[in-house]
């Protein structure tokens, strides 16, 4: 859309050189950081959005909630290993999960681009209901709106989800100290690289798998393990791992060391970043998620998270340490100490 088609009925007034919002401002990196500390969060400046928690804990007098919101706007709708369906409830759920509460409700609102056949939407609705039976949520309410052709890309979803906090609830990344221990529940990158594969048409063999899934039980192993000395929690979603430990090492203070030989990459991962000159600590995970914890329960939390089907391949993949000049520094397999850029 041109500049001067903003300017029909627009109060505000633009000029050429005025700033535009990018596809990169969508991606969880860098800018999608200044966007929101910038231009969002000071406009609805509170308590609740300060620390930008994957959901908000909100304490009434009856009880203590949780409550998160996402929308899924993931081209193609169907990928090797999911659909936008079930994407949206894990990742909803997920987010719940994470930042210590239980999920029960989720709502569901869909922007229907005209022409999408109902076959699809049919099939899309199956998804998320069967998704939101395995994670025990009940969809509760939701909107549906019809857009005309061109103005969506088939179909886009959102979904808020509340839950129910569960003590411990995980102090948050601010708590994280020295000598504590980031712990990885499993590979890293297979969302995006599935997605991104299936999208391009890029034949790999066997094509690359999404790891998108509920992580409540992962969490809840997690809880049981390391009680009070879980100081952090996060689903390494947009921007993967580098974008989630970029955001908690400004919040501690501290800076994170990773040692490549360390971090769980799959073969179809591996080769496909490879291929494409892209770095797995960059890639989204839907069904992985990063823990740091107490240097003392870090090896028992491991074990623990081994023998849970999702977790498997949990590992250690680094330490926290004195903030350096870099917020997050790798140990490459052939080579020396090196930062790890945001994404």
């Amino acid at each position: 859309m041109s500049r001067t088609s903003w300017q029909a009925h627009c109060p505000v007034p633009l000029h050429v050189d005025s700033p535009c919002i990018t596809l990169a401002h969508g991606e969880g990196a860098r800018l999608t950081r200044r966007l929101i500390q910038e231009h969002i969060c000071p406009v609805f400046d509170n308590p609740l959005l300060s620390s930008l928690p994957d959901a908000a804990p909100i304490t009434t007098k009856a009880s203590r909630l949780a409550v998160t919101t996402d929308s899924y706007v993931v081209s193609p709708l169907f990928f090797p290993g999911g659909d936008i369906g079930s994407l949206a409830v894990h990742g909803t759920v997920n987010d719940l999960a994470v930042s210590g509460a239980k999920p029960a409700w989720l709502t569901l609102s869909m922007i229907v681009e005209e022409g999408l056949p109902m076959a699809i939407l049919d099939r899309v609705l199956a998804s998320i209901a069967g998704a939101a039976s395995e994670c025990g949520v009940v969809v509760a309410a939701g909107d549906t709106k019809v857009v005309p052709r061109g103005a969506a890309d088939g179909l886009f979803l959102n979904t808020t989800g509340i839950g129910m906090l569960v003590d411990p609830v995980p102090h948050g990344p601010r708590s994280i100290q020295e000598g504590d221990v980031l712990i990885a529940s499993g590979p890293l990158g297979r969302h995006g690289i599935a997605v991104l594969c299936a999208r391009e048409n890029i034949g790999l063999e066997p094509a690359p798998q999404s790891d998108s899934a509920p992580l409540v039980d992962v969490v809840e192993v997690l809880r049981q393990t390391a009680g009070e000395q879980i100081r952090a929690i996060r689903d390494a979603t947009r921007g993967g791992a580098s974008a989630v430990l970029q955001e908690w090492a400004e919040q501690c203070d501290c800076t994170f060391r990773l040692k490549e030989s360390d971090i769980p990459i799959s073969a179809g991962v591996r080769g496909a970043c490879e291929l494409l000159g892209l770095d797995p600590l960059h890639v989204a995970c839907e069904g992985t998620l990063l823990a740091v914890v107490a240097a003392e329960v870090a090896d028992r939390a491991v074990a623990k998270l081994r023998q849970c089907q999702e977790s498997q391949d949990a590992v250690a993949i680094g330490s926290v340490t004195r903030r350096g000049i870099s917020a997050v520094t790798i140990q490459r397999t052939l080579g020396s100490e090196q930062p790890l850029d945001e994404p």
